[in-house]
């Protein structure tokens, strides 16, 4: 089975079930839950990183990528975890972050103990003459982007947070040292892995201010060398296995380049994540901004990313969801008078187009956004920060916290909710992060009497029983419609219409003869083959008609 027939499922490990009460999830609780997890029908798992880290960044700042972090488990856990989703046909993917490591890394120990060589793993440069910092870079966690190395007069780079140092790719020595970390892993039976912002990785050897009036992330960001170390780490880590899935996190991307690191020949990756289609909710690109979704450049991107990408023989992974974004219902979808509709209908949206589909645990059940009360209760380093900018930029705290409600982070690392019971079923001890709304949407309900969850398995099932859905090609369809977002798959003969509703209003489609009296092989409401030209479609309605 090729990486375009699968499913990938990803698991936010301190987030997904406790098995200690430490109100932390791990490993064990995982392993725990592997019988969940298999009759979903799934084919892969990405883990978020579980490595040793100082938790900055939750995981995102490792300390060492060939040790487990003690409060998730063990090695023996992953181990065990590994063979135990094996038993069912599942394959594991691993999070590679290979831009930046913690400064509690050994490499970085060792840099600032004076050791040339692990200085030279990083971007260390002076002040400049003018006495300002080497550049006027920001950093993506607010602040510069520069902090002092030790008690030298150099200063190393952080695109992110002030612990994690971004490493230096020119540097043979440092790909060698990541190169040997995916090989370890995939001793270890892991097939999959995903590269955390690696098209952040192609930085020049000499960091220089960004010109005026020029965003700084350009300087930095999707340029021309990452190809190479891209291709120099296919051929010297997954390139000989046949069943290797490799997935890269791309900052502000193209589809030009998207076509370049996805594309067979080339060698690089598998497939490529993309984020503009999630930036339509942001004001003039502000991500730290509230306004409402922007329907006709959601449907121009998902539409000009499928097709650019197809012509290129590309692939795309295909998502709404993930640890880094707000829940996609409350984004998309009403979460108050159309939740199960809307759940079921931007479900639709990702797995029946063309790509390799992601879910992201909870959505499967239709969890939403926390409702929380103040700053306190959230965790994340990235909304802090926001807030404090926010509020120096002139917001009130109850205007700032407004904007950190709707795009903050911690909206989809609330824990999984798996029944109604103490701290929706994750934990018996204190949460690391407090759930909300578990009494009516949780795992139990849902495998009880709900209707998102075995929309999901049908979704999954019938991507591996129809190869149209997997395998064919991808056409825009009523393009100008002002609420549906409508595509046509091709594959060896059959064609399989699909037709999403995004707002809670019924409105009419036109659609091609061939469609009228097709099968309706998937829809979020109780629905009889067209018989007509024109069809209605009810509030948040997807329909799927095969011919």
């Amino acid at each position: 089975m090729s990486f375009r027939d699968k499913v990938i499922y990803q698991i936010y490990p301190k987030s997904f079930y406790d098995s200690t009460g430490s109100g932390v999830g791990d490993l064990r609780g995982v392993i725990e839950k592997v019988p969940y997890i298999a009759s979903l029908g799934v084919d892969m798992v990405w883990f978020n990183p579980f490595f040793v880290s100082p938790q900055r960044d939750n995981g995102y700042d490792v300390a060492d990528y060939y040790n487990i972090n003690p409060d998730l488990g063990t090695m023996d856990d992953v181990d065990e975890l590994i063979a135990a989703l094996a038993q069912h046909g599942i394959g594991v993917m691993f999070d590679m972050v290979f831009n930046h490591v913690s400064t509690e890394h050994e490499w970085f120990k060792r840099a600032l103990a004076g050791e040339k060589e692990y200085q030279d793993f990083f971007y260390l440069q002076p002040l400049q003459a003018d006495g300002s910092l080497p550049t006027n870079w920001e950093s993506k966690f607010g602040g510069p982007a520069w902090a002092q190395f030790g008690d030298t007069n150099l200063y190393y780079l952080h695109l992110y947070d002030v612990t994690q140092a971004d490493l230096n790719w020119h540097n043979p020595r440092v790909r060698q040292e990541l190169f040997n970390v995916v090989n370890f892993w995939r001793k270890k039976g892991v097939k999959g892995f995903r590269f955390d912002v690696i098209n952040v990785i192609g930085k020049d050897e000499v960091l220089l201010d960004a010109p005026e009036g020029t965003v700084d992330k350009l300087m930095y960001t999707d340029t021309p060398r990452v190809h190479p170390w891209l291709h120099e780490m296919n051929r010297a880590t997954f390139a000989d296995d046949p069943k290797s899935i490799t997935v890269g996190e791309m900052s502000s991307t193209t589809i030009a380049n998207a076509v370049r690191y996805s594309n067979p020949p080339n060698k690089e990756l598998s497939m490529i994540f993309s984020f503009h289609h999630l930036k339509v909710d942001y004001d003039r690109g502000e991500k730290w901004s509230k306004v409402l979704f922007d329907f006709e450049a959601l449907k121009g991107l998902l539409h000009g990313w499928a097709v650019g990408v197809q012509d290129g023989d590309g692939w795309n992974a295909l998502f709404l969801n993930n640890h880094d974004q707000p829940r996609a219902l409350n984004r998309f979808g009403d979460v108050e008078n159309f939740r199960v509709e809307s759940a079921t209908m931007l479900a639709s949206t990702v797995h029946l187009s063309r790509g390799t589909p992601y879910i992201y645990m909870g959505e499967e059940i239709g969890m939403v956004d926390p409702k929380y009360d103040s700053m306190a209760d959230y965790v994340d380093v990235e909304s802090h920060n926001a807030n404090k900018i926010l509020n120096e930029r002139g917001f009130s705290d109850s205007e700032a916290f407004e904007i950190i409600k709707t795009k903050s982070r911690d909206n989809s690392r609330t824990p999984m909710q798996w029944d109604a019971g103490e701290n929706a079923g994750f934990t018996t001890g204190t949460p690391w992060l407090r759930p909300t709304d578990f009494e009516d949407i949780n795992v139990e309900a849902e495998q009880s009497h709900g209707k998102i969850l075995p929309y999901y398995k049908e979704l999954i099932r019938l991507r591996k029983e129809h190869p149209v859905i997997a395998r064919g090609s991808y056409a825009p369809w009523a393009e100008d419609h002002s609420q549906v977002y409508a595509f046509i798959r091709e594959y060896e003969g059959k064609k399989l219409m699909v037709l999403n509703n995004f707002y809670g209003e019924t409105t009419t489609v036109d659609m091609p003869q061939e469609f009228v009296n097709g099968e309706v092989l998937i829809s979020n409401y109780e629905s009889l083959s067209p018989g007509t030209n024109t069809i209605e479609l009810a509030p948040y309605q997807s329909m799927a008609i095969l011919v």
